[in-house]
């Protein structure tokens, strides 16, 4: 039988798209208390089946694949721009193809306009219904209102019509930064992505004993498995090192480690693997909020993920991708021992109030020459474990910058190094730096 959180969930997917929904409602309805709708709600947020609109409320929308994150939705656009609605409120799950700024005459836009895109508008209410019979949301920037005519037409179409306090052009920066974020919220990889699911998953119960867990090792040749109780909630962990020197009769409860490290699917495979790699874990289970098993994630899996994950192109445009467009290797300067010395110019964007380099940006820039200096060594990637940075002098504006490093420590799982910086061949920075080291694959 279904738990009172499961119903909730199976609840809200039936309602249609485009339905309000509030933590009184729910419970009033299914007849619970408003803390267990509430944490039903909010996971059903997580799962993409509503979302919370600013002034609107909480409302049924249609469930996103993943291969869409790079789509948003009008009802995200009207969150975005803290706008309001004024109609076709069934029409906010729809998701918008392209923007267009109605700064044009009327015959002009038929050559931009199409179903799905968003045209942002002032207070004309002849492009804002032409757009509308055409398959397009509005926008109104400036707070400006509009004909009850052209309210009724948004309704009768299902198709938004927003308004927001700003203008034309921060509410079309305002988007493109949104769609920006989407394309790197595609590119980062989540548990949910790469896990093995439940139906290919071994596990134990709560009651198994020692005996079958050797019979288990055998069949499987591994040495970590989930434990589970008669609903199917993650209890426990088993290892090789919980047996030992047990008798065979003694069951999972007894030995089991309890309360173990658990994955998520929203959590990010780095996350994961800066615990697995760190800590020796050689699987780890991923469980719902509710602790109820999904399947496991093993330290195969995330490397694998990882190393693909760095070969492959960023499509969004990262901070860290626009500090280190400049990073580059200094052909006048003679390699020591092998190592390459790398360049960065301090420009106008990377500095503070002050006018010198932001020592985030520093910080940033000593941590990539770290990960590649170390590819070079080992041909393995490296994920950043601690560093420690000293700041000795200023580096101004327009300052050209050389990053010496030096390798004092190689371990099969860490390596230490030692990086110097020098702004006109006197050391303005120091740093230590830790690093975690991928297994090969």
């Amino acid at each position: 039988m279904a738990t009172k959180h499961e119903q909730i969930i199976q609840y809200i997917e039936s309602m249609p798209v485009g339905e309000k929904l509030s933590v009184r409602t729910i419970a009033k309805n299914m007849g619970m208390s408003e803390g267990t709708a509430y944490r039903a709600i909010k996971e059903a947020e997580n799962n993409g089946l509503v979302s919370t609109i600013e002034r609107v409320g909480t409302i049924r929308i249609e469930r996103k694949n993943k291969e869409n994150i790079e789509t948003l939705s009008f009802g995200q656009i009207a969150n975005i721009i803290e706008g309001d609605i004024l109609g076709g409120r069934k029409g906010l799950d729809k998701t918008l193809s392209k923007f267009i700024i109605g700064a044009m005459q009327k015959d002009a836009i038929d050559r931009y306009i199409s179903p799905g895109s968003l045209m942002i508008v002032g207070n004309r209410n002849d492009i804002q219904r032409y757009a509308l019979e055409n398959g397009a949301a509005v926008l109104i920037t400036g707070g400006f209102e509009t004909e009850p005519e052209i309210v009724a037409l948004a309704d009768k179409l299902e198709m938004p019509i927003l308004r927001t306090t700003y203008d034309t052009f921060t509410v079309a920066t305002m988007i493109n930064r949104a769609m920006t974020d989407q394309l790197i919220k595609k590119e980062i990889m989540l548990v949910g992505d790469i896990y093995t699911r439940l139906a290919e998953t071994r596990y134990l119960k709560i009651d198994d004993t020692i005996l079958d867990y050797r019979k288990l090792n055998h069949e499987s040749k591994h040495s970590r498995f989930p434990v589970v109780n008669h609903n199917m909630r993650l209890v426990g962990v088993i290892t090789a090192k919980d047996i030992l020197g047990k008798a065979d009769s003694i069951t999972m409860e007894r030995v089991m480690t309890k309360d173990p490290i658990i994955a998520k699917e929203h959590m990010s495979v780095a996350s994961i693997a800066h615990r697995m790699i760190w800590d020796g874990y050689e699987v780890m289970p991923v469980v719902k909020d509710n602790l109820q098993l999904l399947g496991i994630i093993s330290r195969q899996d995330v490397m694998k993920a990882m190393q693909l994950a760095q070969r492959q192109p960023q499509v969004g445009n990262t901070i860290e991708d626009q500090i280190l467009e400049g990073l580059e290797v200094s052909h006048t300067m003679i390699e020591e021992k092998g190592v390459p010395v790398y360049q960065f110019q301090i420009t106008p964007q990377m500095t503070n109030n002050l006018g010198t380099v932001s020592f985030g940006v520093l910080c940033e820039v000593i941590s990539s020459v770290s990960k590649k200096v170390l590819f070079q060594f080992q041909k393995r990637n490296a994920v950043i474990e601690q560093m420690d940075v000293h700041h000795f002098k200023m580096i101004q504006i327009d300052g050209i910058i050389d990053i010496h490093t030096t390798v004092f420590e190689v371990g099969r799982r860490s390596s230490k190094l030692d990086v110097e910086v020098y702004l006109e061949n006197s050391i303005v920075a120091k740093a230590i730096v830790v690093c975690q080291m991928m297994e090969r694959t």
